[in-house]
Parts: C-alpha cells; sequence; structure tokens
C-alpha cells in the first residue's frame, strides 16, 4: 500500500540545489516505487549563512531551531503524512515530535546507530561539525549503544566541501576514506558518515565500504525505519510507548495555545507552501 514521508533537512534545501537533487535522485533509488518522500528544508531566513553549523555547534541555538522540527511533523501530520522523517544526524526535536505527533517519527542519527549494530560490534561516527560530537556521543548513550560507539571524530573537512563535492566529489572521497582508516585502526568496524549530505554523497558514488568496514547510508536506513513503521503499524498496530515523561501524549490543544502565544505561524505557514 502507498505512504507518504515527509523528510526534514536541517538545512535550508531551496539554498542548495546539487543536494536537493542529489536527496531526490538517492530516495528514489531506496525507496519502494509506491512511497512518496516530500522533500521540506528550514525557513529561508533561519540562517546567517547557508551553512547550518554555525548555529549548530551551540546547544542554545540548535534547541531553538528545534521549534521547526516540531511545527513541521505537526504539518506533517496535518497534511496526512503516514510518517515524519527527521534528517539530520543529532535528531534535533525527535523525542518531543514523538510525544505530539500520532504518526511514526523517526530519526537519522537513530536509525543509523541501530542499523550500524547489525552489521559489526561497534561503530564510529564521522561528522563535519565537530562542536556536536559530544551531542552524538549521548545520544548513542541514551539510546543503550554507549558501549558499541567506537568513537565520535571530525572527519577532516567542513560542510562548504561536502557542498562543492556534489560536482567533483574525488577530493572529499579521499579525504573521507582516509579519516575511516584512522578510526578502524582505533576500533571501529562500521563507520556512520555525519550528517546527511556526507553521507549522500558517498552513497551517490557508490562508497559504501572502507576495506573491510561497511559505510551505514543514515538516510536509506531513516526511510526504510520509517517505511518499516508504517507497515507495522498497518498490519499489526503496533504504536509508541506512552506514559512516561519523553512519551506521554501532550494535549494538543495546549499546543496550539503555546504556538500562538510564542508567535510562530510565521514558521508554520513555510511549512504550508
Amino acid at each position: 500500500m502507498a505512504m507518504r514521508i515527509w523528510h526534514q533537512s536541517f538545512t535550508v534545501l531551496s539554498k542548495l540545489a546539487p543536494y536537493r537533487a542529489a536527496l531526490e535522485a538517492h530516495i528514489r533509488k531506496v525507496c519502494r516505487p509506491d512511497t512518496e518522500v516530500v522533500l521540506h528544508g528550514m525557513h529561508p531566513d533561519t540562517y546567517r549563512t547557508e551553512y547550518p553549523g554555525n548555529d549548530i555547534r551551540y546547544a542554545a541555538l540548535q534547541h531553538l531551531h528545534t521549534n521547526q522540527f516540531i511545527l513541521a511533523g505537526l504539518e506533517a501530520e496535518r497534511q496526512g503524512f503516514d510518517a515524519y522523517a527527521i534528517c539530520t544526524i543529532p535528531d534535533v526535536g525527535l523525542r518531543e515530535s514523538r510525544s505530539i505527533l500520532n504518526i511514526p517519527a523517526v530519526g537519522y542519527g537513530e536509525a543509523a546507530m541501530l542499523l550500524a549494530c547489525t552489521y559489526g560490534e561497534r561503530f564510529g561516527i564521522l561528522n563535519f561539525i565537530s562542536e556536536i560530537s559530544e551531542q552524538l556521543a549521548g545520544n548513542a548513550r541514551r539510546i543503550g549503544l554507549g558501549d558499541r560507539l567506537a568513537g565520535v571524530r571530525h572527519v577532516g573537512f567542513t560542510f562548504d566541501d561536502v557542498v562543492v563535492g556534489f560536482d567533483s566529489p574525488d577530493s572529499v572521497i579521499s579525504r573521507f576514506q582516509e579519516s575511516a582508516r584512522a578510526m578502524i585502526r582505533d576500533g571501529a568496524e562500521v563507520i556512520i558518515p555525519g550528517e546527511a549530505p556526507l553521507g549522500v554523497l558517498l552513497a551517490q558514488n557508490g562508497i559504501n565500504r572502507v576495506d573491510d568496514a561497511p559505510i551505514v547510508d543514515g538516510l536509506a536506513a531513516t526511510m526504510k525505519m520509517a517505511e518499516l513503521q508504517v507497515d507495522l503499524r498497518r498490519s499489526i498496530g503496533i504504536s509508541p510507548a506512552s506514559g512516561g515523561y519523553y512519551t506521554d501524549r501532550v494535549p494538543r490543544d495546549r499546543v496550539v495555545e503555546l504556538l500562538n502565544f510564542y508567535r510562530l505561524d510565521h514558521i508554520t505557514d513555510h511549512f504550508r507552501d
């Protein structure tokens, strides 16, 4: 049966045409023919530059941006999407979205880490925002995978290098392989490319392994996990837990009241365009 998945990026996709095109092509390759994935980016005025990492590197600013992920999830549900996919490795707003939404909410980081554990005993993460390494390690511990994490390291190049790499990928691939081999020498059996643009670039160029170590395609893991959760809900009726601090369902009328109080309507309007 057909399904619709709302993809939510931490980038302003309207300003990153090569990345958006690569995303669309890769998703068509990964998802089932009857799955429709609709791409969404952040509000075009979110950042000072095209690079989200200038904000994401600060916990407080990343927290403020969480509002957009919650609003996007609410809009996905309102529009009748079957699942909501948060496609950024820090899983921004994932737990909050799950406590509000009545559709499955899936996170890139969580899906990639869980999948990595089926391919090897220990995984390492190579990301281009060094400041969030502590956050990613904390997320691994939160989902019970701290002992499976070999480490989180800066990959050795930047977001801008990755954006340029969609047209000229050889240098980025070579430098990624060099960093991956260093991580493998230190005990990682599986490598997760941190942040979706790098993962998509590698997948687009057929890089699914460095020596003996598989490279987890985080975007593919997220999309397939979303499809799986929709399938399981439809077939056997399983749905997320409720009743705990992070899982208890938030009263929807109170959510609406607070959204109005904080005057976030202009962001909601962006997601309705």
